[in-house]
């Protein structure tokens, strides 16, 4: 395990100290940012987003073998797994939550606009399954490497049609107008064009000989951790003045994300032990269907609903639940691998 990995939780709260700093003490810099607009589209927001989901996604995407898909018929009990959890029940638990909290137990406390947008920033979470960060979480419980990349094939495939039609049905039961343009551009430029990027990358430098891959993602590592890092001192930067201004808000969108997230992998792990599946393939199965793509809900947040809004706050306080309970359930996969065969 390199020091990245080993020290991640320091880095990331390290990154978020950084991004609520100064996102205080530049607050006119955030504001400049949000001025920036074209036919009801922040430029710079964009621009900013593409560069925090590139270099963090396409060296993941360019590992992405679409051909081993193929194989996914001789050990198909994993995959079916995770493909119910991430399409069939965490998206709709999710938006559950999200109902029974912000429109029910915390209905005094939240006006009923901002506990819209609340709810749909949870949405946005619960329908963005995890793409490169499982590699990181299916490393650290020593998952089958070739299967988990059997697994984000087949999610980024269907995260490419799914996407826009849950994430628009939900919302729409939510009584949030959808515009699907944005969100379908959303789709095309943070999921399709890194994955076709991806696979023609891999297919020219597979062409000149399997050590140029290898040598390609050594050398683009680095720009990943960089990517990660920089989105969230961003992501913590546009929202620090409510984050300190509203620091219940924060603790609000935390509890429900904390229940769903606990919940589905408790659901994942236990349906993969009944499943009797290897621990190998169980144990990143449940990081996948807990884990989420947030830099794809942060993105499609900022783009439906504006950079200060609640729904992109509540996806900010996704990342912020996400890496140390990620961490928490990376324990617990490692301490429970006798429970499996």
């Amino acid at each position: 395990m390199g020091m990245f990995e080993r020290y991640l939780s320091v880095w990331v709260a390290t990154c978020i100290a950084a991004g609520v700093m100064l996102g205080n003490l530049v607050p006119s810099v955030f504001s400049s940012i949000a001025s920036w607009e074209f036919a009801h589209v922040n430029l710079v927001v964009a621009v900013l987003i593409w560069v925090m989901i590139f270099p963090m996604i396409f060296p993941m995407m360019v590992q992405v073998d679409f051909s081993a898909v193929k194989d996914v018929g001789k050990k198909p009990k994993g995959l079916v797994l995770t493909l119910v959890i991430n399409w069939l029940v965490k998206p709709f638990t999710m938006a559950a939550l999200g109902w029974l909290f912000f429109k029910g137990i915390f209905a005094d406390w939240v006006d009923p606009q901002t506990a819209s947008e609340y709810i749909a920033g949870m949405i946005l979470l619960g329908v963005a399954p995890c793409t490169a960060m499982v590699f990181i979480w299916s490393q650290l419980t020593k998952g089958d490497a070739n299967y988990t990349l059997v697994q984000v094939s087949v999610n980024d495939i269907i995260m490419v049609f799914a996407f826009a039609p849950i994430t628009a049905l939900l919302l729409g039961v939510s009584d949030i107008s959808v515009p699907w343009q944005t969100l379908t551009s959303s789709v095309l430029l943070y999921v399709v064009l890194p994955l076709v990027a991806g696979a023609l990358v891999r297919k020219n430098l597979l062409g000149k000989g399997e050590e140029k891959l290898n040598t390609f993602l050594a050398a683009t590592k680095p720009w990943s951790i960089v990517g990660l890092l920089g989105t969230v001192v961003l992501l913590f930067g546009f929202q620090a003045e409510t984050i300190v201004s509203q620091p219940q808000s924060i603790l609000l969108i935390a509890i429900p994300l904390l229940i769903q997230t606990y919940g589905i992998f408790a659901i994942t792990y236990g349906a993969a032990k009944w499943m009797k599946l290897p621990h190998n393939v169980a144990a990143p199965a449940g990081m996948i269907g807990t884990s989420n793509f947030f830099e794809l809900a942060v993105a499609v947040a900022i783009s439906l609903f504006g950079l200060h809004s609640g729904a992109a706050l509540a996806t900010v306080v996704g990342v912020l639940v996400e890496v140390p309970v990620m961490l928490s359930l990376v324990w617990f996969a490692n301490r429970t691998r006798h429970w499996f065969v």
